[in-house]
């Protein structure tokens, strides 16, 4: 109960609707008093009496009058004991119910309830869904946009010159196919991605209808590393394309999840994402980052659903990555770190995610970039102090701690 007027408003109003209502049920239960009505019929008896005196009606008349006076009198008089014997006791298993509904409805509520939040009705919801898939920033627009790395790989003067000379026969022959996949994959793992991004694009024009899902979709993701972790609408054509070539890519499920939740449509992100997540393998580059979001994203949709206690990977576990070569490991993992610290800086997040950041930016061998996570989760916890355990567990096992 974080917001104290907010509910002292609500008990107020509650304990008000439960008052009216227990007032209601004794109302109901004392309706009319019957010690009132006894004293008209024995009026009534009296009345007959004196009209037989003076020869008003007739002897036969005024034994039937007294005859149906005494029905009613003794009638109000079984009420009469009714109420005092026992009518009280219908009435409290009915004002219990009042009770405990108004409790109910009060815990539920606070377990469930949102009372920072305005109303939202879901067809405002999906509205605001829809203005944010349309006013998404272009592929350049994000570029511009998106924060620099916190720390560019530095290649050694041997890789340095072996670079230089690539992107020079690259620039003498732009058509040379194995050239521009052999530049764009060089240039991601220097973190270079607007270059790597357009020696791809490049590569799938020449290739055309040849290009395959895993080729829309490592564009796609190269696009989306170069955005500083946005899904623009150019990546989400390649992603559109690779899921229509193979609808199982793991890769293009996982990045169209991420676009959905970009644009708050948690359902469609999770639809995406749970089975991808059972599917796994558990060491693909995709699972950490699926199971550090799954929960949020379903408490969010409304989802009821509870995330599979099983050991996700560890930052060791992604370094050793199976199925793909050194280079395209590397540069997965990186670009998922650069888009896990993205969000986690301008958004936040639980402590897992910060932890997993701290883990993989040292796998990587990047310790500044570990150094800063772990300052900006100290800060961000510093008032909890089992998350503060965790964090300092994670840096030291990092090696970074002070």
């Amino acid at each position: 109960m974080q917001d104290w007027v907010f509910w002292a408003a609500v008990l107020g109003l509650s304990g008000g609707v439960v008052a009216t209502l227990l007032q209601a049920l004794r109302n109901g239960a004392v309706q009319a008093d019957p010690g009132a009505a006894l004293k008209v019929y024995r009026d009534q008896l009296a009345e007959v009496d004196r009209d037989l005196a003076r020869a008003v009606i007739t002897a036969p008349e005024a034994e039937r009058l007294r005859t149906e006076v005494s029905r009613r009198l003794l009638d109000a008089d079984r009420a009469q004991q009714n109420i005092v014997a026992g009518g009280s006791g219908k009435v409290w298993p009915a004002a219990a119910l009042v009770v405990l509904a108004a409790a109910a409805a009060l815990y539920t509520y606070d377990r469930l309830g949102a009372p920072d939040y305005a109303d939202q009705p879901l067809s405002d919801r999906l509205a605001m869904a829809d203005q944010l898939y349309n006013n998404r920033p272009s592929q350049t627009e994000a570029e511009a946009a998106a924060p620099a790395p916190a720390a560019e790989p530095q290649p050694d003067a041997e890789f340095a010159a072996l670079m230089e000379k690539l992107r020079a026969a690259v620039a003498a022959r732009p058509d040379d196919q194995q050239g521009l996949a052999l530049l764009a994959r060089n240039e991601a793992q220097l973190g270079n991605y607007i270059a790597a991004r357009k020696a791809q694009e490049h590569l799938l024009d020449l290739m055309g209808d040849t290009a395959s899902a895993a080729d829309h979709a490592g564009l796609a993701q190269t696009m989306i590393f170069a955005a500083g972790g946005a899904v623009t609408p150019q990546a989400e054509r390649h992603l559109i394309r690779a899921l229509e070539l193979d609808a199982t890519n793991p890769l293009a499920r996982y990045f169209s999840g991420l676009m959905f939740a970009e644009i708050d449509r948690p359902d469609r992100a999770f639809a995406l994402w749970e089975p991808l997540l059972r599917e796994g393998p558990s060491d693909a580059p995709w699972i950490a980052p699926i199971r550090g979001m799954l929960q949020q994203t379903a408490d969010a949709a409304g989802i009821k659903y509870q995330l599979p206690d099983l050991k996700g990977p560890s930052a060791e576990d992604v370094a050793s990555a199976d199925g793909m070569s050194s280079a395209d490991r590397q540069d997965m993992i990186k670009g998922m770190v650069d888009q896990l610290q993205t969000r986690l800086t301008s958004q936040g997040g639980p402590v897992e995610e910060w932890v997993k950041l701290i883990k993989s930016s040292a796998v990587l061998g990047d310790n500044a970039r570990a150094k800063a996570a772990y300052k900006q989760a100290l800060a961000a916890f510093k008032t909890d102090d089992a998350a503060l355990g965790q964090i300092e567990a994670a840096a030291s096992d990092a090696g970074v701690t002070p």
